[in-house]
């Protein structure tokens, strides 16, 4: 829940708005879980500003993750 999450300021996060419980999605959905794997980890290498969310764009059951482009290498920052 969103709201939770802007209180306790983690460093970084990412949200989703689907049901509660499913934070990587519908049981058996592989492609779905592993974009939203990738993105979370693409965001521990982009959000730069402590306590910032990122809005993931996946829609719970109505997204093609057929074509999902998955992100490039990610580079560590220096």
């Amino acid at each position: 829940m969103r709201e939770f999450t802007e209180k306790v300021q983690p460093p970084r996060s990412v949200y989703l708005k689907w049901p509660f419980g499913h934070p990587l999605g519908e049981p058996g959905n592989v492609k779905q879980q592993r974009a939203v794997v990738l993105e979370a980890f693409k965001a521990l290498y982009t959000i730069t500003t402590p306590g910032e969310i990122v809005d993931l764009p996946f829609k719970w059951r109505r997204h093609d993750y057929n074509s999902y482009e998955e992100p490039g290498p990610f580079v560590p920052r220096t």
